[in-house]
C-alpha cells in the first residue's frame, strides 16, 4: 500500500470502499454484467431459438410471428447503446423510479443484451446438423424433446457465444458508468480522465482487462471441457 501510496497517489486517495471505492466500483461492474446477462441472456436465448423453430424449415415454422421477432430483434440491435439508454429512460424511471445509477442502469443493459445474444443464438442453432434434428422428429419425440435437442447440440457453441456477450456487457458497463452509473467505467471518466488522474485512468482500464481476459479464459476452458465430453 505505500508503494501504491507514492506512486499511484490519486488510485490509492479513491480507496477500496466506499462510493468511490475500487472495489466497491468492480461490485458494480460485475452486478450491472451479471444481472442483465442473466435477463437479457434468458429472453435472447427464447428469440434465437424462436427464429429457428418458426422460420422457413422450422419445427413449428409460422412466418408472421417469425418476421415479428425478427423485427423486433433487429431494431432493438440496431439502436447504439448510449442513445438506447436515453429511449429507455422513462421506461427504466416506470420500473425503478430512478434514472442513475447501477440497478437504473440494469434496464438497458438488459434490453442491448437481448438482440445481441438472440442473433449468436440463432446462428448456433441455424448450424445445428439436421440430421439430428430430423432423426429426433422421425422417433416421435414432442417439441419439447425437441427443444432440448438443440440445446444440447448447440451448447459448446452457446457457451462461446455467452463469452462473448459477457464481454461485450463489461464494454456497455463502462459506457453506463461514464454517464452516472457507477462502476469501473465511472472511475475511469470522472476520477481519472476528467481530473487528469491517469494513474486513476490507467489502473481502471487494467482492471477492465483483467475482467475481460478471466471472463474470455474461463469461457475457454468451459467451450473445450464441454466439446471433449
Amino acid at each position: 500500500m505505500d508503494v501504491i501510496k507514492e506512486y499511484l497517489p490519486n488510485v490509492y486517495e479513491l480507496g477500496l470502499f466506499g462510493d468511490t471505492g475500487w472495489l466497491t466500483a468492480l461490485g458494480s461492474t460485475l452486478y450491472m454484467t451479471i444481472v442483465p446477462f442473466l435477463i437479457g441472456g434468458a429472453v435472447g436465448l427464447i428469440f434465437g431459438l424462436l427464429l429457428v423453430l418458426m422460420g422457413p424449415g422450422g419445427v413449428i415454422e409460422n412466418k408472421p410471428v417469425a418476421w415479428v421477432i425478427d423485427k423486433v430483434t433487429s431494431t432493438f440491435r440496431a439502436i447504439p447503446f448510449v442513445i438506447l439508454i436515453a429511449v429507455l429512460a422513462p421506461l427504466t424511471y416506470l420500473i425503478l423510479q430512478d434514472n442513475l445509477g447501477a440497478t437504473a442502469a440494469l434496464v438497458p443493459l438488459s434490453f442491448a443484451t437481448f438482440p445481441f445474444f438472440a442473433r449468436q443464438v440463432q446462428v448456433v442453432f441455424s448450424e445445428l446438423d439436421r440430421g439430428v434434428i430430423e432423426a429426433a422428429q422421425a422417433s416421435g419425440a414432442t417439441f419439447w424433446d425437441i427443444v432440448k435437442v438443440y440445446l444440447g447440440e448447440g451448447l459448446p457453441d452457446l457457451i462461446r457465444v455467452s463469452t462473448v456477450t459477457l464481454i461485450s456487457l463489461v464494454g456497455e458497463t463502462a459506457m453506463a458508468g461514464a454517464i452516472g452509473a457507477g462502476g469501473l467505467g465511472n472511475i475511469a471518466i470522472s476520477y481519472g480522465y476528467n481530473r487528469f488522474n491517469n494513474d486513476v485512468t490507467w489502473v481502471a482500464t487494467f482492471i477492465i482487462l483483467l475482467l475481460i481476459f478471466t471472463i474470455q479464459f474461463a469461457g475457454d476452458a468451459l467451450t473445450r471441457r464441454i466439446s471433449h465430453k
